[in-house]
């Protein structure tokens, strides 16, 4: 007689499971809220959630007080090659003589990459972006610092609020690149040691300001 080997007995015990009908143990999951309901004040969340995952967090009154840190941050980190491609970047930083490059002249030595963005996910501090601006796709992948300047309009509380926003400003197709940012690039592939900047960059602050 032959014997029945362990993974036979096991192939049994599954067609068996299979065939017979059981209740679902959990008939409510799909509507049960994945976070509980969250009512106080975005930006303070966002701000929390963001040094949680090593970026930086600056709040902003208006744009003197944004190219001040700017400048202060760059004296202090001794930046030099700053490169910012969006229009609406380039006349805030031009308006106030912030030394920057509106082309990629030189880019493979950059050292920093300044980009809107499409929206703030207050609930785990990430930038939503996408190349659907004039930033594309390098700028905030390649420099080794990527600064986001962002308006407290663009915070929203979870990812679903932050996909609703882009379909709303791209009506007519979904850029081709959307990329969710949480802090810095990041990777513990080898031997368990986190290693920031690893696959991006190393360093990302977010500038809000009240607009």
């Amino acid at each position: 007689m032959k014997e029945t080997t362990s993974k036979e007995k096991m192939l049994k015990k599954i067609r068996k499971a299979l065939l017979e009908k059981h209740d679902n143990p959990y008939p409510n999951l799909e509507e049960t809220p994945l976070y509980q309901d969250y009512t106080d004040h975005l930006d303070v969340l966002f701000a929390e959630q963001l040094s949680a995952v090593s970026g930086a967090f600056v709040f902003c009154e208006d744009e003197i007080q944004l190219i001040e840190n700017l400048l202060e941050l760059a004296e202090k980190k001794s930046w030099r090659k700053i490169y910012a491609w969006e229009p609406k970047l380039q006349t805030l930083l031009n308006k106030y003589e912030f030394p920057s490059y509106s082309t990629d002249t030189d880019f493979l030595n950059a050292d920093v990459g300044i980009t809107l963005c499409e929206s703030l996910i207050a609930r785990n501090g990430s930038v939503l972006i996408s190349n659907g601006s004039e930033a594309g796709r390098r700028l905030s992948i390649y420099p080794h610092i990527h600064i986001v300047v962002a308006y407290t309009s663009q915070l929203v509380l979870d990812l679903k609020d932050g996909f609703k926003k882009l379909k709303e400003k791209y009506p007519e197709a979904i850029p081709s690149m959307v990329s969710n940012i949480t802090g810095p690039s990041r990777t513990a592939d080898i031997e368990k040691t986190l290693v920031l900047g690893a696959h991006g960059p190393k360093e990302l602050y977010v500038f809000l300001l009240e607009d």
